[in-house]
């Protein structure tokens, strides 16, 4: 990853100069990839029971 796409997905999530003093490099990749998940439309959501089983 490039620094110029480092910070245009930084800017895509809303985050600031002044934030990226606070986070790592690490914590924005999971902020990418938490960003991607929640657009994934999941076919199978486990139920409670299956969870409780697991």
């Amino acid at each position: 990853m490039t620094t110029a796409l480092f910070m245009l997905r930084c800017v895509q999530l809303g985050l600031s100069i002044r934030d990226l003093d606070l986070l790592t490099i690490g914590m924005c990749t999971d902020m990418f990839i938490e960003n991607q998940n929640d657009d994934y439309d999941y076919p199978l959501v486990a139920t409670q029971q299956q969870m409780d089983a697991f």
